[in-house]
């Protein structure tokens, strides 16, 4: 019998109109109100593209003020269940940098959401000194019906310990109706069946 060829590679591609849309967008990005508008936009934008859920990030260096990475969940496009915002953000923030480890810098990691299991884990292991997200709570799981995993009610306390700054309410109400907006348009859910 003959070994089977085992998959030796993965990955996804951004598309195309995240760039154009990045560069389309008017407001400066030194100012984080506005970044967090930006991923609001790419958020919508994600699912009306079918690329996967209403979920978007930005990797900003604060230092030298000057976005490194924009990402858009991706789980549709690519089927990849990792394939999130944050994860897509940072790894091609780690792309760009050529480094696992992001901590030498003033990296703020932008996001239209509190991160969920997976990405909490993300944020941490990246190096991330900043973390503004759009809103927390459990809106997400009522507007959307993703299960976002066994999250710390201490999270933000966890990573604060960690040396990463929580910045929490940037843009709740203007995320909140990205996700009714997704809802409404009877979106594929993409929790893993059980049973």
């Amino acid at each position: 019998m003959s070994q089977p060829v085992l998959p030796d590679h993965f990955g996804a591609d951004l598309p195309a109109w995240v760039a154009e849309e990045v560069a389309a967008f008017a407001p400066p990005l030194t100012e984080r109100a506005n970044r967090i508008t930006l991923t609001n936009v790419l958020a919508e934008r994600n699912f009306r593209e079918g690329s996967g859920g209403p979920f978007a990030a930005l990797v900003y260096d604060l230092a030298e003020e000057r976005l490194v990475s924009a990402g858009v969940n991706l789980v549709l496009s690519s089927n990849l269940s990792s394939a999130h915002a944050e994860v897509t953000a940072l790894s091609l923030a780690q792309t760009a940098l050529a480094s696992w480890d992001l901590s030498a810098g003033e990296i703020e990691l932008d996001v239209n959401w509190r991160p969920c299991a997976m990405c909490y884990g993300a944020t941490i292991w990246a190096g991330v000194r900043v973390l503004a997200i759009a809103g927390s709570g459990d809106e997400i799981t009522e507007y959307t019906g993703f299960n976002e995993g066994p999250m710390r009610d201490d999270w933000a306390e966890q990573m604060h310990q960690r040396g990463i700054e929580v910045l929490d309410d940037q843009a709740k109400p203007e995320a909140i109706e990205v996700f009714r907006r997704y809802r409404a348009s009877d979106p594929l859910v993409y929790n893993p069946a059980r049973g």
